[in-house]
């Protein structure tokens, strides 16, 4: 508790942090929030997951009076961050008793103009921060600290007119933090335009490599659910495992099956309706699950804890979700696996993977694994019925694990 308290955090928060039993501070934490508190305008480079939430958390409870109309504003690229750090907010506050409102779209908008009127802070998406400014049942003219969460995301998914336009309308007499995985030259440019001589944190990798395994089996696609199973079952640890997919129709064959084998999963993806994402991400926020099923778009800007496993089912198409997938274990000092599931329509963008990252992922014999019986079928993959016995992966018998370097 003392390396908090060091960092000039009121005392209505570090009655939370006891609680809640942090040890001690991420080095995002150490580095920012002795500024943030002290009113500057912060730059931080941070991954998801490293301990953003307190930084900027800390900087608003301590700012925003209740009662005193929308005092701070958060904008985030997803629904389900919209709601993950609304909640810890109100966790962090709960000695302050703010009024802290996710608005985001997917959901009746009246309720929200209805918590509008009496919100401290407000948490969300663009699209729907712009839909209640064209309505005039959002003021931002009293704001004391914007926050721009995931902000390269949020210009990677297009919103960057978006989120100049909400700038418009906020105070200029205002503190701005801006968080970001990596800093473009177009968060830059905003920076300048939009922020008073900002002060630049940067964290190191939050995901400790000496700590992060990488492995891949080449394994026949009929065949990979079962491979799946089998892996999930013999390295079943305390921990949460994450396995990614690719498409929503594989996200939703993956989960089905696992729950029919009794594994303890539950699926996300966009094309759930909001009421169930909600409820998903509450299950994983409170560890009532085992395995998380899920596509990038989904799992995006979520901070899920205690990941012990991430499973490629498919291989990104993109070499930086990659990364952005095995970042998810590994974490604060704690082992972590990422597995590759490789068939032969993932090794192209396996080829793609090793060539625009350096990393080492050394390939592991397959082993004999029981061919599973499926329950429903995968439409966007060939012959995914199972039969009964056979080999685990297309010749990859006998060979020695060796590791790929590129």
């Amino acid at each position: 508790m003392e390396q908090f308290k060091k960092l000039g955090i009121i005392a209505p928060i570090l009655r939370v942090i006891e609680e809640e039993k942090f040890e001690h501070p991420s080095e995002i934490q150490e580095k920012s929030i002795p500024l943030v508190v002290s009113g500057k305008d912060v730059i931080a480079g941070s991954a998801t997951g490293s301990g953003k939430t307190l930084v900027f958390g800390s900087a608003i409870i301590q700012q925003v009076d209740t009662g005193k109309g929308i005092q701070s504003l958060i904008l985030t690229p997803t629904r389900e961050l919209a709601l993950q750090v609304a909640l810890a907010l109100k966790t962090f506050s709960k000695y302050k008793h703010l009024n802290i409102i996710a608005v985001y779209g997917g959901v009746a908008i009246g309720p929200q103009i209805d918590g509008l009127r009496r919100a401290d802070v407000v948490v969300g998406t663009p699209g729907r921060i712009l839909d209640h400014l064209s309505r005039r049942t959002l003021n931002l003219s009293k704001i004391k600290v914007l926050v721009l969460d995931e902000a390269d995301r949020m210009f990677d998914m297009g919103f960057r007119e978006d989120v100049e336009e909400i700038i418009s309308h906020c105070s200029p007499q205002r503190q701005t933090l801006l968080f970001s995985a990596t800093i473009s030259s177009d968060i830059a440019n905003l920076s300048r335009k939009y922020m008073n001589q900002p002060v630049e944190i940067f964290a190191e990798s939050y995901v400790d490599p000496k700590k992060l395994t990488q492995i891949y089996y080449d394994v026949q696609q009929k065949l990979k659910f079962s491979l799946l199973v089998h892996l999930l079952k013999k390295e079943k640890t305390p921990g949460l495992s994450m396995v990614f997919c690719n498409t929503q129709s594989t996200t939703n064959f993956v989960e089905r099956n696992l729950k029919s084998l009794g594994i303890n999963a539950l699926a996300i993806h966009g094309g759930f309706s909001q009421a169930k994402r909600e409820m998903v991400i509450k299950k994983f926020y409170t560890q009532k699950v085992d395995v998380l099923v899920c596509t990038d778009v989904a799992a995006r800007g979520l901070d899920i804890k205690g990941v012990s496993h991430v499973y490629n089912y498919d291989i990104p198409k993109d070499s930086k979700q990659y990364i952005h997938r095995i970042g998810r274990t590994a974490r604060a000092g704690s082992e972590g696996k990422a597995v590759n599931l490789l068939s032969s329509r993932d090794h192209d963008n396996f080829t793609r993977v090793l060539r625009e990252n350096q990393m080492d992922i050394t390939l592991e014999k397959t082993p004999y694994v029981e061919r599973l019986e499926v329950t429903m079928e995968e439409r966007d993959n060939s012959s995914p019925r199972e039969g009964n016995r056979g080999r685990g992966g297309s010749g990859s018998w006998g060979r020695r694990p060796r590791s790929r370097r590129f």
